[in-house]
């Protein structure tokens, strides 16, 4: 089964994961993503919207933590 999400949510998706729409597509080799993580973007992509919405929302926060924990530690 392939699923096909709109742009907006590709777009959003490249964005929290720091890649292009290119890459996403299968037209960029610049990061590989192994199967565990594709299967959490289906996953969510079969969600309703709002929870979506929640669960980027959170991804967000914590990859700005992370980054931020990281030039601290610099």
């Amino acid at each position: 089964m392939e699923i096909k999400p709109s742009i907006d949510v590709a777009a959003k998706i490249a964005d929290t994961l720091d890649v292009t729409l290119d890459y996403l597509l299968g037209k960029s080799d610049n990061m590989v993503l192994d199967k565990k993580n594709l299967q959490r973007l289906e996953d969510i992509e079969q969600l309703p919207e709002e929870d979506k919405a929640h669960i980027f929302y959170a991804i967000d926060n914590l990859i700005k933590a992370a980054k931020l924990k990281n030039i601290a530690a610099l």
